[in-house]
């Protein structure tokens, strides 16, 4: 699989206030979130490799909304889910609310690529569902 949709499914231990970029400052809760993006350019998945090599500390240039989320030093990615389809907003739109409107979205209309849940296991099932509809078709 070289290219498609990626969900990362994130850790956020404490609750924080976060600027994100254009966005502004942000509160975000303790819990746990689920960004959705695409992958379908030239280097296809290695963008996924990026936020993992992002949220371990081992880059620090911000290009996208998720980058600052996962800047945070208590932040950590636990999975990731991805799908060789273009279906970026289906996904998002199947998972869960999130605390920031137009997070991952400003190419796009929808409310937004980040989602929310207090529970790990939630999020989980709700990820892993909507990567299985998006890859059905």
């Amino acid at each position: 699989m070289t290219g498609g949709t990626y969900t990362l499914l994130v850790e956020l231990p404490e609750g924080t206030t976060i600027e994100v970029g254009a966005l502004g400052s942000h509160a975000f809760p303790a819990g746990w979130y689920a960004y959705t993006g695409s992958a379908l350019g030239t280097g296809g998945f290695s963008r996924v490799d990026r936020h993992h090599d992002l949220a371990a500390g081992d880059r620090e240039v911000r290009h996208w909304h998720v980058d600052y989320l996962l800047g945070q030093p208590e932040t950590r990615i636990v999975a990731d889910a991805r799908t060789a389809v273009d279906a970026e907003c289906l996904v998002a739109a199947a998972l869960p609310d999130g605390p920031v409107s137009g997070f991952g979205a400003s190419d796009c209309d929808c409310r937004s690529h980040l989602a929310y849940a207090s529970e790990h296991d939630v999020l989980q099932t709700a990820v892993r569902d909507a990567h299985d509809r998006a890859a059905r078709g």
